[in-house]
């Protein structure tokens, strides 16, 4: 019994320094100390010998076991540090090299040229305001003064979603809800998406469009000349030229249209050519407008006017199709 325990104490600590991983290891200490180990095999067999060898293999027994208990602790530090060392090695990042940094965003040139003009507006007393793109005909049209005989309620010309609702074709459907809650004086801007059945060079089917409205007492035609004066000058410069046009808008009476010249290289000939662009529509609100906003007309008047950004941003850097600011190539937004 005392020789097979030597041999079995040898035979332990030799596998106990071979075992490569941890795995091993702990199949090791499963073989000699588990339930069904050969150590606690001998240890359940002491029942069997005289109580003097039973006393001397138990004290051996239990030495043994003490010392094959230390040796699989310090060989399982031994491969645990082992393993960490390998794989902080194969995790090793190099903080010399340079990093993968994401590309940089940037605004869209759209949001840009709609952010600029905002703030114009905004340095003069308006506020922003906003609305839904889906709106009904009521406000998109009949409470604008628009009947329903006007070619704009063609479905050639305007996005039906069902009867009754539509896409909204222009920002003023906001002004008509803004009047219904706020009691005058009133001064917004209202900029956002609109849609309309069309598509060429210069008109999309989704653009953006900003709304202005201004309704106090004593508002006349040259406050509203003043105020998109002071516009086209911040915005443009102040050597710009201007001219008012007469046109015809169903919720502005009178109404006008505003070119202003300019001048710009022609991107195929290089000559500098300079010609009038159109660039918004105005007008003072219509009394029927402020009829259905249960305003006074006989008290308050205002005026209201409509302009492309899309248009605006075409102008300013001199982009030739529409379909560049909505094809999302960053080629073409990057240079902005």
């Amino acid at each position: 019994m005392k020789e097979r325990l030597e041999s079995l104490g040898s035979e332990a600590l030799a596998k106990i320094e071979q075992a490569a991983d941890l795995k091993t290891l702990d199949a090791v200490r499963v073989a000699y100390l588990g339930r069904k180990g050969k150590l606690t095999a001998i240890l359940r067999g002491l029942g069997q010998a005289s109580p003097d060898e039973r006393r001397e293999i138990g004290q051996r027994a239990n030495v043994l076991k003490e010392e094959l208990g230390k040796r699989l602790d310090a060989r399982k530090e031994t491969l645990e540090a082992a393993a960490q060392q390998q794989q902080a090695q194969s995790e090793f990042v190099d903080l010399t090299l340079p990093g993968r940094c994401p590309r940089a965003g940037s605004m869209h040139v759209i949001n840009q040229i709609c952010d600029e003009i905002v703030d114009i507006f905004t340095q003069m007393g308006f506020q922003v305001a906003v609305g839904p793109d889906v709106e009904t005909e009521y406000y998109n049209f009949d409470a604008l003064n628009t009947p329903d005989d006007h070619p704009a309620r063609d479905s050639h010309d305007t996005f039906f979603v069902k009867p009754g609702v539509v896409l909204r074709t222009q920002t003023s459907p906001v002004q008509m809800r803004v009047m219904e809650q706020t009691p005058p004086p009133v001064a917004v801007v209202v900029p956002g998406r609109v849609y309309r059945v069309d598509l060429d060079a210069t008109h999309s089917p989704m653009f953006v469009q900003m709304e202005g409205l201004l309704v106090d007492k004593n508002i006349t035609f040259a406050d509203l000349k003043g105020t998109l004066m002071h516009f086209i000058y911040t915005f443009f410069g102040k050597n710009t030229q201007v001219r008012f046009r007469p046109h015809f808008f169903p919720f502005t009476e009178p109404s006008a249209e505003v070119d202003i010249l300019w001048t710009a290289r022609d991107r195929h000939t290089g000559e500098v050519k300079s010609k009038w662009l159109e660039i918004l529509g105005c007008g003072m609100v219509h009394p029927e407008v402020f009829r259905y906003a249960s305003y006074d007309y006989e008290a308050y008047s205002g005026y209201a006017f409509g302009l492309g950004i899309d248009r605006i941003a075409m102008v300013r850097h001199a982009i030739s199709s529409i379909t560049h600011l909505y094809e999302n190539d960053l080629r073409f937004l990057e240079q902005f």
